[in-house]
């Protein structure tokens, strides 16, 4: 994954540091990451349930995602890349990827060519605005969680 530098005052560039990849290639092995990676918020993980997303719905999405190396610069992948990565047809990538942006998440953006339609770009922002409006309650959920699991728990309050 690449940074870059965008005029858009809200985004920052991401270009991990030396440790970053340091750490990740401890885990995973430098030839691994040598491969590439990919960076996705774990509040996707964490909201799967919450944003109505079945397993092949989340696949999908992190297979885009892995072609979003740039801020504003929209993936493009071919749905016979997505299909063939995840062990589906075209047509049920085509139907995933409706079911999506029919829900708000995903927007389809027709790219042209001098030749004519090439494969279509795919915009998230209206997942990324979802995951937006919940993360302030995901955090406020995990620094309760933080209080309760803390050694002597909650205080109690007079009555």
């Amino acid at each position: 994954m690449s940074g870059s530098t965008s005029s858009a005052p809200n985004v920052v560039p991401l270009r991990p540091t030396k440790a970053v990849k340091r750490r990740s290639e401890a885990k995973w092995g430098s030839d691994v990451i040598a491969q590439g990676y990919c960076i996705i918020p774990a509040l996707l993980f964490r909201a799967q349930r919450r944003l109505g997303l079945s397993a092949t719905q989340l696949a999908l999405i992190l297979q885009i995602a892995e072609f979003w190396w740039e801020d504003g610069r929209l993936p493009w992948p071919k749905k016979e890349t997505v299909a063939e990565r995840l062990n589906i047809t075209e047509k049920q990538v085509q139907r995933l990827v409706r079911d999506l942006e029919i829900r708000g998440y995903l927007k389809r953006v027709t790219r042209m060519t001098s030749h004519g339609q090439t494969s279509n770009a795919y915009d998230f922002s209206g997942l990324v605005a979802k995951l937006k409006e919940l993360a302030p309650e995901f955090a406020e959920a995990a620094a309760a969680k933080r209080k309760v699991e803390r050694r002597g728990g909650l205080k109690r309050q007079p009555a």
